[in-house]
């Protein structure tokens, strides 16, 4: 029986664009991504880089995008986020029937333009309906690292058995399943999270 429910953010409550920073960033030169550029978002999504390190380093590499060039490319991906997906988690929350946690990769930058587009509001209306609000920049490890599946367990006295974890990337709900945890890798496009009752 679930009790639990670890949700993502990302193509789960706020749509995106994946391709959209690479595409942006076509114009100042950006090719593929390297060994390079891939350690730096991932350090970033772990919070062991800050945000003035991480656009000197990408300013660096990319000399023709001035520093706001940088921020407007890297938060293309961001899109909006439907009310009903909030109203849904709201429900979910009020109802009571299951402990509720949030679990994203992000960073600093991607949540600073979440809060100012959405408005803190309705940010704080998110947020609320969730017993933890777990950011990767902000935990030092980053999905599909188990690590970070075993924190949210361990600091919340959760059965991996009596929790289920939706995500859209197959790697991390793949990993979560690992640990014993419940999954269901969303298909963006074809599935939603206003859908989640069905899974339960």
């Amino acid at each position: 029986m679930i009790k639990n429910i670890i949700l993502d953010f990302g193509d789960i409550f706020i749509n995106l664009d994946k391709p959209a920073t690479a595409r942006e960033m076509t114009r100042y030169g950006f090719a593929e991504i390297t060994p390079e550029l891939d350690t730096l978002f991932k350090n970033y999504e772990m919070g062991s880089v800050s945000s003035d390190d991480f656009l000197n380093h990408t300013g660096h590499l990319f000399p023709k995008a001035n520093r706001q060039n940088l921020i407007d490319a890297w938060n293309a991906i961001l899109l909006d986020f439907p009310d009903k997906r909030l109203e849904y988690v709201e429900s979910l929350a009020k109802e009571g029937h299951y402990r509720l946690f949030l679990l994203s990769n992000t960073n600093e930058i991607h949540i600073d333009y979440v809060k100012e587009t959405m408005g803190i509001g309705k940010f704080q209306r998110f947020k609320n309906s969730f017993e933890v609000f777990y950011l990767s920049y902000e935990m030092g490890k980053r999905k599909p690292d188990l690590a970070i599946f075993q924190q949210v367990l361990d600091e919340n006295g959760l059965i991996s058995e009596e929790t289920l974890f939706v995500d859209d990337t197959k790697e991390n709900t793949d990993a979560a399943s690992r640990l014993g945890i419940k999954t269901w890798n969303l298909i963006v496009g074809k599935e939603d999270i206003t859908e989640l009752k069905a899974r339960l």
